[in-house]
């Protein structure tokens, strides 16, 4: 079953003929291929994309490569997307299209309602967003590639660390390691941060030479085929003293404690709590500021979560990531961060990279 097949029944239920998608996500999720500019309609039994001479010819070979979804059909638009979306929609006979009001801007939706003035329009919300929470065995490939990469620049990045290199040289590094090792760019900006600032949970690289003896944050994540990884490492250059010790292995356990909750029914809330709840036992209550986990695949921030306020269950085929830290200010952090795949009984863990405490 295509993804349009599995959103128009969704569409269907809520009494419409086709939906309409503006957003660059939705259409790749929709159709397999990226494109900035265009219009997705998904119908009952076809997805079309509608797009312009920048992308038309590069998706028609995409198509004849078998690289799009079974149901999807490239169109050209050489006016207005919106005149070759009121002719498809006449010619398929199509009386009532829904559209995305979480993801479309009130401008669009304007436009959409003028440019169909006979075509009842209604809004739905997070049309796709429920189906993207269970990944398809093509997108977990992806993402495993994407993460192969991502350990792969771990390992390299540990060679390069060194007195005298500084956060940008570390997250150019690894950026230049993971496209040239395959990925299509980063799936997020890339966090290098040292000493003090490790406390900073998404501080921003800056040009200032590691500090000796003092923790160095990395998370960062290659992007493959537009699905995301990601991954959180913590080391130190020279030695950790007992209170970093006893900081790094507090996470250490805390994600461990989550990753024993993980299986298929199990709510965001109880993952959550199992790593949360140790960290403050340990003495560090009010140091765990954000949630331990988040979905990804073609973005970096997906749902469900391994969070307090989500209580609805999580069920097998999403993707995790599972990132406890503690971080005080003024002083410095940890966080440890993997991907895992949630299964019936458990989980797969798609991070290869060591997590025991890297003194370089």
């Amino acid at each position: 079953m295509t993804n349009g097949i599995k959103i128009f029944e969704k569409v269907k239920e809520a009494g419409y003929d086709a939906a309409v998608f503006f957003d660059e996500i939705s259409q790749r999720y929709l159709t397999g291929f990226h494109t900035t500019d265009g219009i997705v309609l998904v119908s009952e039994h076809e997805t079309a994309l509608i797009t312009d001479s920048r992308y038309f010819e590069a998706a028609t070979i995409a198509k004849n490569k078998g690289e799009l979804e079974d149901d999807c059909t490239p169109y050209l638009f050489t006016t207005r997307a919106l005149d070759v979306l009121s002719e498809h929609i006449q010619k398929k006979n199509i009386a009532s299209i829904a559209f995305d009001k979480t993801l479309m801007t009130v401008a669009q939706s304007e436009m959409l309602i003028q440019a169909l003035p006979k075509i009842r329009i209604g809004s739905m919300s997070a049309i796709c967003a429920e189906a993207r929470r269970h990944k398809s065995k093509k997108e977990i490939e992806n993402i495993k590639a994407a993460q192969a990469i991502t350990d792969a620049a771990f390992a390299h990045i540990l060679k390069f660390i060194r007195e005298g290199v500084t956060e940008t040289e570390i997250a150019a590094e690894l950026e230049y390691f993971c496209r040239k090792n395959g990925a299509d760019g980063m799936a997020f900006d890339t966090i290098t941060v040292s000493g003090a600032k490790t406390s900073l949970p998404h501080g921003v690289p800056a040009p200032i030479p590691l500090t000796k003896n003092a923790f160095i944050t990395m998370d960062f994540g290659a992007k493959y085929n537009g699905y995301c990884s990601d991954m959180t490492r913590t080391v130190v250059l020279g030695k950790a003293d007992r209170d970093m010790q006893q900081i790094y292995q507090t996470v250490l356990t805390a994600q461990q404690k989550a990753l024993d909750c993980i299986k298929s029914g199990v709510a965001g809330c109880e993952v959550d709590n199992a790593a949360r709840s140790y960290i403050y036992s340990e003495g560090y209550e009010g140091y765990f500021g954000h949630s331990t986990g988040h979905s990804l695949g073609l973005e970096i921030h997906e749902e469900p979560r391994f969070s307090s306020a989500w209580k609805d269950k999580i069920t097998a085929g999403a993707v995790m990531t599972v990132e406890p830290g503690i971080y005080i200010p003024g002083k410095g952090g940890v966080r440890i961060e993997d991907m895992v795949l949630v299964t019936e009984n458990g989980y797969e863990n798609l991070t290869k990279s060591v997590k025991e405490l890297i003194e370089i």
